[in-house]
Order: structure tokens, then C-alpha cells, then sequence
């Protein structure tokens, strides 16, 4: 895993300025502390930092083709690589190293942009090519990794696997686009392709950008999406027989590696069949990596020791505290963004257990996604079949006005919250989807934000990306297009974005099986009814790991990555968080309605209602205020910042 970054010159071959490349390409340092390297021509600027997994001795970047006259800088794993080589030497190519890098090279020379399509793997990478005067960038299929661009009116055409990198340019404007505001406050993260500044935009996920000299910089071209046919109507005992092949042909690809392997273990489904298939694989046994915590309602480490025995790792868990909040502001420095995951809390530190002990992990991220487990599947599903009895234009006048008039019971049991049930019926399916995923949902949101910053919005609302996607995924069944989604905006935005950065932060190499492309195109096939059955998600991953896990294990209830946010901010984080939401910083911003605020910590911190979850998001929003856009902006402190994160 490495951090990629760049300059280039779309008008001509104005001199790239190496101290300001060195600063850009160290800013990532902490994603390459193995190597660095650069390559300057007139017009061009390459960045590389590496941390070494596979060809130690001679996979050194930027890497070239043989005349030099092709360029690259990578991040990421072409997993089917070797695969790939005989048939580009057949070509006559010709390799200097063994690493997967080259073959990009050359699979560029060969198939030009089509190369990504023979590309299994998470990678982002930038390719210069100085005969047609094209910078070329890809990124994986999934956004496994990420890769930033921004187009400066000056013509510098900047990119960088981090925000950082781009802001340590010096010449990235850091104006707030106020639709990034709103997607974030929505979604607790910013959508691709939108960032928090209005210069920066994000490549989304299996899209490619050709740039080329003296040409205007267009938009990315997509080159891949997933079709949800469920055209394959499999028996269970085959279709349970062909994952498992298919599951361990991702796990042995993804256990190439020179450098020491192993596992996140956290005791669920996903994380305990990955490793039992490791196994499987493994002539020694494997190292996984657990955390626990001294909160029994969060603690799932007795779970994760069970499969650990059982298949006997080498396994390593360490306590981590329940008051562990001290990581407010290194999250927020982080991710560049505004991100409120609060897992970021505990992924950040099992990536920290898991780098004493190896150098590449693989997890379990991406099952819930590919084989239907989350819980609001379920309940989306109770609800659509509901919606359904009714025309839409019916059930929108009928349930709409019960809405409004029925009472707000959020104390009450949820059976008894029929105003919700009643909105939601009267939504369609894709709002009534963005609804539930929601942070703050849209009469939060109204109340949060003053009207100067509303009129800035000018009526724009964060369903809008949902809305374009539902446009694009081709199926009106309701789990598949519900899974559509989530691949294209909650994996992507929160869960391989809080992956990459926490996992980079501490140098570790994390890949994901479950999010193999070829897996979710196959998943994509099956009817639903093997994915949630009744009241029981992911059911065909239960059902073909029977042999390899305990039903302790793949049926017990789902319990979540989580921290106690709620008994922080009435304890231990009362006063920070009163002093950060009410505080200077927002208020300076003129964005938000401060009597909201104050309903929001007064409601909570006197237990008449649970705000957490909106706090949080309000609470890491200041954070990125005085971490990020508030930094210093003169090339010397940002020097001497990256200097100092080294």
C-alpha cells in the first residue's frame, strides 16, 4: 500500500517546482514510510511513497516501461498479476522486476484505457505517458483506494491518494462547498465525487480520467458497474459449493504477500469466515487481531477467541478502553474531511494492535453489502412490502397527512412510533432508504442549519445522490437496489474511506475478499431470497459456513463496531462537547442555528432524548474546522507540519 501524487501542466511545460512535489508526496508519508521517490520532466510531476509488500528489492516507483517513455505511480494490489504477464510478454514486453506495478506499464501499452478491465484488485494509480501527452488515472471498482484530483485556475492539474497532499500544493483554494455540508450532515460522510472544498473532487469509484495537454480536463468515464440480474436460480447446496470456491479463490489471492500477514478477528460473521478459510489456506497458522472492550455491551473479544481456538491462530487481543475519546482531533487531521463514523475509533486502534505483529491484514468489510446483512435490509423490506398494496399517489396523500398530524413519540416503543411508520410510507422507496441512513434526517437538518446557509443550498438536498444512482442500477427489487446503493455510497464514503485512512495512519496494508469484484458480480445474480430470508441476513454465507463456524457465531445477533457515544456526552465528554458545539468556531461560520444547537446538548445531556449520533457528526464537523481548514496555508508551516508528522 502506498500514497500517490502529482502535478501536471495542461497548458504547456512550465517547470515543476520539486520542493513543492517533495512536499505534496511527503504529506502521505505515514502511507509509504518504506521509500519515496519522484520523477520531474517539464510539464509533469510524479510523487511516490511506498511501503513494501511484494517485490521488496526492485518494486521501487515511479516505474517505467522500457524506454522510459511511460510513467507510473501506484496504490494498491493487482491481485491477478501474475496471471497477466505471460500473455503482455507474449506482446514483447519485456520485465525488469517482479512486481505487479510493471504490469500496469505495460498493460497500458498494450490495451491503452482498457487496461483496467483485466485489473483484479483495489488500486488507484496515475500514469504518465510523455508520446501522447496523457496523464491517465484509474481507481478500483469498488474504491477500495482513494485518489483526489483538483483542477487550479492556473491550469495545474493536482492529484494525491489524500486531501492533504493537494492542500500541501499550497495553491488549493479552501472555500467550503456548502452541498458537501449537506451531503455530510445527511450522511456523516462527503459523497463522491463531491469533497468538502469546491476545487477538489474525489475519481469515483471504476471510473478512469484521461488528461490531456492542452485539452480541457473532462469528466471520468466510468468503466464498470454491477448488474443485480438474479437470474441464477441455484439450489442452496450448489449455490453454498460455489461460494466457498469462489470465497477462497479471493482469500489465496489476497495472501501474496513478502512481508507477515494476517487477520482482523472481531468475533462476526464476516471477520470469522474469512479467517476460517485462511486456514484452510495456511501452512502455518494464522495471526489475527482482536480488540475488546471493558464495556460487556461492546465487547465481542470472547466471540473472536472462540474461532481463534479453534482453528488455534496465532492470536493477539488487547483491551482498549470505553472512555477512548481522546482521538477526536487525530481523526479529524486524518481524513481531511468532515467524517463521522465513531468506528473510526476502534478501527483505528485494532490497525494499530494489528501493525506490531504484520504488515498486510485482510478483513471482513464488504459482507454486509454483498450478502445482505445489514439490519435495515430487514426492515426495508417489511416496508416495501407495505408500500406495495398502495399507488403511490394514494399511499403519498393518505400517509403523508397521518404524518403530519400524528403525534412524535420517540420515547414510546417502536411499535407505538406510528408517525414514523406513517412517513414512511408515504415516501418512495429511494427516499424512504435515504431517510432511515440518514444521520440527521431532513427536518434535522431544516432546524440545523440558519436560513443565510439554506438560501446557499438553494433547495439542494443530499437524497439527490441517492436519487442518481437508483437512476443508474437497472433493478426495481427492493434488496438489490437498496445493495446498489449502499456500494455506491455508504462502503465507498464511510466504510472504505474509514478503512483506508486508520489502516494507513499506521502503515498497515488492509485487503478486503468479501469486496472482490468478481464475488459481488457473482452475489449480484442470485435471487434474494439467498441473501435475506425472513428475518435472517446474509443467509447463504450462513449456510455454506456451517462446517467451518459455530451457530454461535453465524447466529447470534448482529452487534456492530461501536462506541458508547451516548454515556460520553452526558459524562466524561459533557463539558467538550457543550464547549464544541456552542463554541466560537461553528458559530463564527454563520451556517448554523444556534438555539438548535442547544436543544440538541440540552435534550441529551438532560436524557429527554438520545442525540448522540447528531452530536458526534456537529462535534467531528468543529473538529475539521480548527484541524484542517483552519491550518496553516503558507508553504513553510506546511512544511515544517509534515516534518513534524514524521
Amino acid at each position: 500500500m502506498c500514497g500517490i501524487t502529482g502535478i501536471f501542466d495542461t497548458r504547456g511545460r512550465r517547470e515543476i517546482d520539486r520542493a513543492v512535489l517533495t512536499r505534496m508526496n511527503e504529506s502521505q508519508h505515514h502511507r509509504g514510510p518504506d521509500e519515496g521517490g519522484l520523477h520531474v520532466e517539464p510539464g509533469v510531476g510524479l510523487g511516490h511513497r511506498r511501503l513494501s509488500i511484494i517485490d521488496l528489492s526492485t518494486g521501487q516507483q515511479p516505474l517505467y516501461n522500457e524506454d522510459q517513455s511511460v510513467c507510473v505511480v501506484f496504490n494498491g494490489e493487482i491481485y491477478n498479476y501474475q496471471e497477466l504477464i505471460p500473455g503482455l510478454q507474449a506482446l514483447g514486453h519485456v520485465f525488469h522486476t517482479r512486481s505487479d506495478t510493471e504490469v500496469i506499464v505495460h498493460a497500458w501499452e498494450a490495451w491503452g484505457e482498457d487496461c483496467v478491465q483485466r485489473f483484479r484488485g483495489m488500486f488507484a494509480f496515475a500514469l504518465w505517458d510523455r508520446n501522447r501527452e496523457t496523464l491517465f488515472l484509474a481507481r478500483d471498482r469498488l474504491a477500495v483506494k482513494p485518489l483526489y484530483y483538483a483542477m487550479l485556475p492556473d491550469g495545474l492539474f493536482l492529484f494525491g491518494s489524500e486531501l492533504k497532499s493537494l492542500l500541501a500544493h499550497g495553491g488549493l483554494a479552501r472555500d467550503i462547498d456548502p452541498l458537501a455540508v449537506e451531503e455530510y450532515f445527511a450522511l456523516g460522510y462527503v459523497a463522491e465525487p463531491r469533497t468538502i472544498f469546491r476545487q477538489a473532487r474525489k475519481l469515483p469509484p471504476a471510473h478512469l480520467l484521461s488528461v490531456r495537454r492542452g485539452r480541457p480536463v473532462g469528466e471520468p468515464k466510468a468503466y464498470w458497474d454491477v448488474r443485480f440480474s438474479l437470474d441464477q436460480a441455484l439450489p442452496l447446496e450448489d449455490a453454498c459449493a460455489q461460494l466457498n470456491d469462489r470465497l477462497r479463490e479471493s482469500i489465496r489471492l489476497r495472501m501474496i504477500s513478502e512481508v507477515p500477514l494476517g487477520a482482523f478477528l472481531s468475533g462476526g460473521v464476516d471477520s470469522s469466515a474469512v479467517v476460517a478459510l485462511m486456514a484452510g489456506l495456511s501452512g502455518e497458522p494464522v495471526n489475527t487481531c482482536s480488540i475488546a472492550f471493558d464495556d460487556p455491551a461492546f465487547n465481542e473479544a470472547t466471540f473472536a477467541q472462540q474461532v481463534a481456538d479453534r482453528y488455534r491462530t496465532n492470536h493477539h487481543c488487547e483491551l482498549v478502553a470505553s472512555d477512548d475519546f481522546d482521538l477526536i482531533d487525530t481523526l479529524a487531521r486524518l481524513y481531511d474531511e468532515p467524517y463521522a463514523d465513531s468506528s473510526a475509533i476502534p478501527t483505528y486502534r485494532v490497525c494499530q494492535l494489528a501493525r506490531k505483529h504484520v504488515t498486510v491484514a485482510l478483513s471482513g468489510d464488504g459482507g454486509d453489502e454483498t450478502f445482505g446483512g445489514y439490519r435495515r435490509y430487514r426492515m426495508h423490506l417489511m416496508e416495501e412490502r407495505l408500500r406495495s398494496a398502495l399507488p403511490q399517489n394514494v399511499r403519498r396523500r393518505l400517509f403523508g397527512l397521518l404524518g403530519r398530524i400524528y403525534p412524535k413519540a420517540d420515547w414510546a416503543p417502536r411499535v407505538f412510533r406510528a408517525k414514523t411508520t406513517f412517513e414512511g410510507m408515504a415516501r418512495t422507496s429511494v427516499e424512504a432508504y435515504f431517510h432511515s441512513v440518514s444521520i440527521l434526517r431532513g427536518p434535522m437538518r431544516a432546524q440545523l442549519f440558519s436560513d443565510r446557509f439554506r438560501r446557499e443550498l438553494s433547495g439542494y438536498s443530499a437524497e439527490e445522490v441517492f436519487r442518481a444512482h437508483a437512476g443508474r442500477a437497472d433493478t426495481d427489487d427492493p434488496l438489490a437496489l437498496i445493495q446498489y446503493l449502499d456500494l455506491k455510497t455508504y462502503l465507498v464514503g464511510d466504510i472504505n474511506t474509514k478503512v483506508d485512512r486508520a489502516s494507513m495512519a499506521h502503515s498497515l496494508e488492509v485487503r478486503e475478499p468479501l469486496m472482490d469484484h468478481e464475488l459481488v458480480e457473482w452475489m449480484a445474480t442470485l435471487p434474494g431470497s439467498l441473501k435475506v430470508r425472513g428475518q435472517e441476513g446474509k443467509f447463504l454465507l450462513k449456510k455454506a459456513m456451517e462446517n467451518c463456524l459455530p451457530q454461535d457465531i453465524l447466529y447470534r445477533p448482529k452487534m456492530g463496531f461501536a462506541v458508547p457515544l451516548a454515556r460520553w456526552f452526558r459524562g466524561p465528554l459533557r463539558e467538550r462537547v457543550r464547549e464544541a458545539v456552542l463554541g466560537p468556531r461553528l458559530a463564527a461560520t454563520g451556517w448554523f442555528n444556534q438555539d438548535y444547537l442547544r436543544h440538541l446538548v440540552d435534550a441529551h445531556q438532560s436524557g429527554a432524548s438520545d442525540y448522540s449520533s447528531p452530536l458526534w457528526t456537529v462535534l467531528m464537523f468543529e473538529a475539521f474546522l480548527r484541524n484542517v481548514l483552519d491550518a496553516p496555508t503558507d508553504p513553510a508551516a506546511i512544511a515544517g507540519q509534515v516534518q513534524g508528522r514524521r
